[in-house]
């Protein structure tokens, strides 16, 4: 598994705010990723990346469904860090900022600061448009549901506002349309915190499409080939996502999936669209690209990602149509 944290990493700490008539998807979704998260690296022996706190200006509201949330934290006075704050969107088809709930909201979000490196911004919806009134998304680029994106404008003239967009990355601050694109948000923070290998085991927990904005670079190897439901074939990627070093032959990994190598051979033609043998090497050439271009030489790129050597590595660029050498990355 690539997890990008520490043994000793400092969790991070996840404030979902929650307001009257908050959209219960648009902070649930994202939640459950989150947790699910969290139990994948506890089955790997990593710790825990997120730790989940709910804060609202009351401690008790009713959710767009009608179903109520008690036990909601005050807002904290101060911050832990590392820490991400979630504002998602409520019911209406304006965001109503002058009453007194919203208005201790405004007051509180305007004593954060998403440039001081340790703060993260995040918002799901109309969760843009509270951003917005309290000067957070000034000289930012960011996005929201479609039915809020003047509603947007107005409340943040400084923000160049972003349409037909799935979600926008401008540093600290993160925007998503909302609904299910606040998954498709916390999946790729996921990905780039933990790996794109755990972020596609929670996707496939999810049962959930693995999607980028038209703007954001093509997807990794690590989260093509995954929109199936097949239970072997998952099990063959984590695998593979967790130990691409490993000496994979074809009757491993079915192994792994519990069938006859040629029997996994049909299934990953027909559910994921390509050869196991093929699908290895594009992870591993994912691998030794990222190596090539933190300075690793082609050799040690080669020995990072799996290959045999740097012969290999070289026959497999041209073999998947990668442009120019592996030393261009160097």
């Amino acid at each position: 598994m690539d997890a990008r944290l520490s043994a000793g990493a400092t969790a991070i700490e996840v404030l979902f705010v929650l307001m009257p008539d908050s959209l219960i998807l648009d902070w649930a979704g994202p939640a459950e990723a989150l947790r699910i998260a969290n139990l994948c690296l506890r089955k790997a022996g990593l710790p825990e990346a997120f730790r989940l706190r709910f804060v609202g200006p009351e401690p008790r509201t009713a959710s767009s469904v009608g179903a109520w949330v008690s036990d909601i934290e005050a807002l904290p006075s101060r911050l832990s860090s590392p820490c991400w704050v979630v504002l998602v969107g409520q019911t209406g088809e304006r965001i109503a900022v002058h009453n007194p709930a919203a208005q201790t909201l405004m007051h509180w979000l305007r004593g954060l600061s998403p440039n001081s490196g340790r703060l993260e911004l995040l918002t799901v919806c109309a969760g843009a448009v509270l951003a917005g009134h309290a000067g957070l998304l000034d000289n930012r680029r960011a996005t929201t549901h479609h039915q809020h994106l003047e509603e947007l404008r107005t409340a943040a003239p400084a923000c160049a506002v972003e349409s037909n967009r799935v979600f926008v990355v401008d540093g600290p601050v993160c925007s998503s349309a909302g609904v299910t694109t606040g998954i498709d948000l916390f999946l790729h923070r996921i990905s780039a915190l933990c790996g794109p290998a755990l972020a596609a085991q929670v996707a496939q927990a999810m049962v959930v499409a693995l999607r980028r904005g038209p703007n954001d670079p093509e997807l990794s190897p690590f989260l093509r080939h995954r929109n199936h439901l097949h239970p072997a074939l998952h099990r063959v990627q984590d695998a593979i996502g967790q130990q691409p070093q490993a000496d994979w032959s074809l009757q491993r990994m079915a192994e792994v999936a519990c069938t006859s190598a040629r029997h996994l051979s049909r299934l990953f033609a027909d559910h994921a669209g390509v050869a196991p043998l093929a699908y290895l090497r594009s992870i591993r050439l994912d691998l030794a690209e990222s190596a090539l271009r933190a300075g690793h030489s082609v050799a040690r790129a080669a020995e990072l990602a799996g290959f045999r050597s740097d012969t290999q590595l070289r026959r497999t660029w041209h073999q998947m149509g990668r442009r120019g050498r592996p030393s261009d990355l160097g």
